[in-house]
């Protein structure tokens, strides 16, 4: 199986970059994909709080940590590699990205590479999509809408569409459905993976004492994303198979 790398990010702050990475990974452990991941918020990474026993801190401006994800992608007996981004940090990321010849190799074909691209709820976040392109012709680009933190969308008319979305000749659009905002709240309490909080155990695996109807809003808004993560057939392509 060829090395995936799937890269999560924005150059806007506030977007639920990391709400998607969360989500992604219970997808992949749902399907029984073995995946590790990468945070690039260093010193103190938010993912890696919420599953810890997947994820290492990295500072994707320094070539030892530059090492530690590509490097390995290689060599680690886990091939799915997920790495959220540094609010505000996609596009340093993918020049680093490009530097190192990772985006040469992928090219190539030695790396399967993914993009989910998550913007901000305003027409000018848009403008993120010309600073990614560049990086992006040979990646599976998704261009996605967050609206689990309450973001409220400009209609994307055709004309819009056409001249933003037109850059990148391989996007594709992902929805991530609203989450009750008390569910939200409380799995943030948890600081457990959302599929933890939903099967009433604690991060020891201990039993819980959360409430049913928020595990029910979890359990509900989980399987809304896994419709759509099916709908783009992440696993074929986290596998290659595209």
């Amino acid at each position: 199986m060829k090395p995936t790398l799937i890269v999560i990010g924005a150059d806007k702050g506030g977007v639920g970059k990391t709400t998607v990475a969360r989500a992604m990974l219970n997808y992949f452990s749902d399907n029984n994909v073995l995946a590790r991941a990468f945070d690039t918020e260093h010193p103190r990474g938010t993912l890696q709080r919420f599953h810890p026993d997947m994820t290492q801190v990295v500072d994707i401006t320094q070539t030892q940590d530059q090492m530690r994800i590509i490097d390995t992608l290689n060599t680690a007996q886990v091939k799915v590699t997920v790495m959220d981004t540094r609010a505000g940090a996609l596009t340093t990321s993918l020049k680093a990205l490009r530097e190192v010849g990772f985006l040469d190799a992928a090219k190539a074909g030695e790396f399967n590479f993914v993009l989910f691209h998550i913007l901000g709820p305003s027409i000018a976040s848009l403008a993120e999509i010309a600073e990614t392109a560049p990086y992006v012709a040979d990646a599976n680009y998704f261009l996605v809408k967050n609206y689990v933190n309450d973001s409220t969308f400009f209609d994307w008319d055709p004309a819009t569409t056409q001249a933003y979305f037109g850059k990148v000749k391989s996007s594709a659009e992902v929805t991530i459905p609203k989450l009750n905002a008390m569910a939200y709240e409380q799995v943030e309490l948890a600081g457990v993976p959302f599929s933890t909080f939903i099967a009433n155990k604690t991060g020891a695996g201990e039993p819980a004492q959360h409430s049913f109807t928020l595990r029910g809003y979890v359990r509900t808004w989980q399987n809304k994303n896994a419709e759509e993560f099916n709908r783009i057939r992440l696993l074929d392509l986290a596998a290659g198979r595209t």
